[in-house]
């Protein structure tokens, strides 16, 4: 897929994943399937689900390395700034020939244009926290969180081949 398809395709997953409402315990399911999926795959993966900068679910697989926590912080900021998937950050800036830098001010020791951020979005809310993810390459780690958001929600949303 082009970069701008890529593009298309995340801005559906955004609008199409979106909560009722969302609480601990979704929280807690969402990680669960999450950390299943790494240990499906056999990696060692980083999770963690906040809400309002609250952290309500946080773990690792076998195998996750402790720089992956500092990537969660840069993708989760990076999600909080704009309430978009980092990697849809990540896939504009590549479309632009741009970089957080010297498009936004942005200081890469403190954000991260990767995939696997993705806003949580609550209906009539808007983006109330986030989900990220880090193990995986930038796009499996954004595919695992969409597939894990569907699965959660019970829908079906396109996926990035």
């Amino acid at each position: 897929m082009s970069v701008i398809e890529d593009i298309a395709v995340i801005e559906e997953q955004e609008k199409a994943l979106r909560f009722a409402a969302f609480d601990a315990d979704t929280a807690w399911q969402l990680g669960g399937i999450l950390r299943s999926k790494l240990l499906e795959r056999g990696a060692g993966g980083t999770v963690e689900i906040e809400l309002a900068g609250q952290v309500l679910f946080a773990g690792t697989t076998v195998g996750a390395t402790p720089g992956q926590a500092d990537w969660i912080r840069r993708k989760r900021n990076t999600v909080r700034r704009f309430a978009r998937s980092s990697y849809a950050i990540g896939r504009a800036l590549e479309r632009d020939g741009e970089t957080l830098q010297a498009r936004h001010g942005l200081e890469l020791k403190d954000y991260a244009a990767h995939g696997g951020g993705f806003p949580i979005f609550v209906v009539g809310v808007g983006c109330i926290g986030s989900v990220i993810v880090s193990g995986l390459p930038q796009r499996d780690d954004h595919g695992l969180v969409v597939s894990a958001l569907a699965q959660v929600l019970g829908i079906t949303v396109a996926q990035l081949e």
